[in-house]
Formats: C-alpha cells, sequence, structure tokens
C-alpha cells in the first residue's frame, strides 16, 4: 500500500481539532486523513488507518481485482448448488460429506474477523456472503443427513465454527496487542488457506485413477483458477501477503486441474458406478477460499 503522510505533532490546526477536519497533502496522496482521538492516540490510529483505507478513489485498479475477485469467487462457492439441489431433490445426502462445508465456513468466518480488523471492504463482502451460502448448505444437509451423520455434523459445527473460532477470537482481544492482532490473524487465515487448497489433491489422485473427469467440472477449475489470479494481485496491490501467498497454491491447484482435464477428458472409464465417484465431491468447495 502506498504510503499515507502521517499527522504531524508540530502541526497545531491538526492536533488541536476534535472535529473531521481533512488533513489535504500538498501533492496528490493516495487518501486523506483525518483524526479526532488525542494525540496521544493519533500514532497508533493512523497506523491502522493506513492499512484500513482499502477501497479509494486513487486506487482503481486495485478496487477494480477485488470485484473482479468477489465475482469469481461467488462462481465458486456457488458451484455445490447443484449437488445440494440433488440432496433436496432426492431427499438424502447420499455419500455426500459435510465436513468441506464446514471447514469452508470457518475458513470464511476467519477471514471475515480478519477483514473487521483491517476494515477491508472486498474480503468483508464476499466472505459475509460464503458465510451465508455455506450455513444454507449445511441446514440443508442436517435436513436431509441420516440421524448418525445428522449428529456428527452438529458435533462438527459446535466445536469449530463456535469453539475454536470463539476461542481465537476470545485470545485475541484479550492477550494480544490491538497492533499485533491483524497480524496473527492474517497469518492463521493464510496457514488455514493454504491447507484448504490442498485437500482438493484427492480429486486429482480419483481422476487419474478412474480416468474419469466427471466430478472434477471444467468450470470450476477455470473459474478457481481466475480467482486465486485475481486475489493474488489484490493482494499484490495492497501488499497483504496474507492475501497473496495463499493464492499463489490456489492458482497452482487450478492450473493443475485444468491440465487434468485436459488429458482426461476423452477417457470414458466403462463400469464405474455413480456411487464410486460420489464421494469426492465433498470437496468442491475448497476451491473456494479471502
Amino acid at each position: 500500500m502506498a504510503n499515507i503522510p502521517h499527522l504531524s505533532s508540530a502541526n497545531p490546526s491538526i492536533n488541536s481539532t476534535r472535529d473531521l477536519r481533512l488533513h489535504a497533502p500538498s501533492k496528490l496522496q493516495p487518501s486523506a486523513t483525518f483524526s479526532f482521538l488525542p494525540t496521544s492516540l493519533q500514532t497508533d490510529r493512523e497506523r491502522e488507518l493506513e492499512k484500513m483505507l482499502v477501497i479509494t478513489i486513487a486506487h482503481p485498479l486495485r478496487t477494480l481485482v477485488g470485484l473482479l475477485g468477489n465475482l469469481l469467487s461467488a462462481m465458486v462457492v456457488l458451484a455445490p448448488v447443484p449437488t445440494f439441489y440433488r440432496i433436496c431433490k432426492k431427499k438424502s445426502t447420499e455419500s455426500f460429506d459435510s465436513v468441506p462445508y464446514v471447514v469452508g465456513l470457518f475458513s470464511a468466518t476467519m477471514w471475515v474477523y480478519y477483514g473487521l480488523l483491517t476494515a477491508d471492504v472486498l474480503l468483508l463482502t464476499i466472505n459475509i456472503g460464503v458465510c451465508v451460502v455455506e450455513v444454507i448448505y449445511l441446514a440443508i444437509f442436517i435436513v436431509y443427513a441420516a440421524p448418525k451423520s445428522r449428529a456428527y455434523t452438529t458435533k462438527l459445527i459446535l466445536s469449530i465454527n463456535l469453539g475454536i473460532f470463539g476461542c481465537l477470537v476470545l485470545v485475541s482481544n484479550l492477550f494480544i496487542k490491538p497492533s499485533k492482532r491483524a497480524q496473527i490473524t492474517g497469518g492463521i487465515c493464510a496457514s488455514f488457506a493454504v491447507a484448504v487448497f490442498v485437500a482438493p489433491l484427492n480429486i486429482i489422485r480419483l481422476v487419474i485413477k478412474t480416468k474419469s473427469v466427471e466430478f472434477m467440472p471444467f468450470t470450476l477449475s477455470f473459474f478457481l483458477t481466475l480467482s486465486a489470479v485475481a486475489w493474488f494481485s489484490y493482494g499484490l496491490l495492497l501488499r497483504d501477503l496474507f492475501v497473496a501467498v495463499p493464492n499463489v497454491f490456489g492458482f497452482t491447484l487450478g492450473v493443475t486441474q485444468i491440465i487434468i482435464y485436459l488429458v482426461y477428458m476423452n477417457y470414458h472409464k466403462e463400469g464405474a458406478a455413480p456411487a464410486d465417484l460420489e464421494l469426492p465431491v465433498k470437496d468442491t468447495e475448497n476451491g473456494d477460499q479471502v
């Protein structure tokens, strides 16, 4: 992110006021800042503002890339809709697994928390949307799942999405300094995102084994790749490695899936029952993760 001029304590016209008076720099800067805090708090607050001012007229490219990332990520997260339509139609979850959707919800909530800490509007919008979609997916799954699977999914949601996430937020607010809070949270988000991106390798292994690309649709792999490129570019323009680095893995995975698809798209493995290929559908949601 471009440097934003700090409000110097030597400028009485700025430090003495407590209203929302704009500090206009002599040259065109990425954005203007203001201060209504006591002098003792201004320096820390201005450092936060430097990271918080994400959408600004002076950075149209960054904003455009972020909006593109939102659009592409929405396409990826909506990819399992046919799966849940099938569940509703058959009134059964069959062999589909809820774990990827529980994990997807946890990842999205962590990114929402990171977005709140950095006031990154573009990260917030897509991940709040992902949370809503994941909750709908899980609600459908719980309604139509067998009793044992329903109980297991409920335990996962309570332990991961409420227990672990709640503990992380509590520890972050009670024991971590505000200046370090976003950095530590971003590190957790990035590490978890890498793990989520690695998970779909099971699908690639299955495609190679069965020579069937039925459950690795080209459009999903294509939009996953474009989404990773968009968010990597956004993180790079924002100088936020927590956003940029995980999407290197996302891009690599997307390109690998596209190559595998092109290699095996004309193969047809006869005698493969649909039930043999349904289980990996659970990993399609992992192509999402901001």
